[in-house]
């Protein structure tokens, strides 16, 4: 049930895709040290995302274990609206403001 890509996976696609596609294409010296402290920034947030615990699922897991088996209880469809709603105002704040 984690989501994927992880924060720690986005971290590292998006320093990757910087330090490999955009910054050798920089002539310019003062783009060129404004991407290099970026990247350091960036690699820093890695670092930090790292060091946070992972998150605890194991809620959401028996909750959609109990769900194939039927056992539905009162509430569930709420529990997991506000679930959806929880990650998609992460991932996609503006699906909500239209929906």
């Amino acid at each position: 049930m984690s989501d994927r890509p992880t924060p720690q996976e986005l971290a590292e696609a998006i320093e990757e895709f910087l330090s490999t596609e955009i910054l050798p294409t920089l002539d310019d010296h003062r783009l060129r040290f404004r991407m290099l402290v970026a990247l350091n920034a960036l690699g820093i947030l890695h670092r930090e995302l790292a060091r946070l615990p992972a998150e605890d699922d194991a809620d959401q897991r028996a909750l959609a274990a109990r769900i194939r088996t039927g056992d539905v209880e009162p509430g569930t469809l709420a529990q997991v609206k506000a679930d959806v709603a929880r990650r998609l105002h992460i991932n996609s704040p503006r699906y909500l403001e239209r929906y």
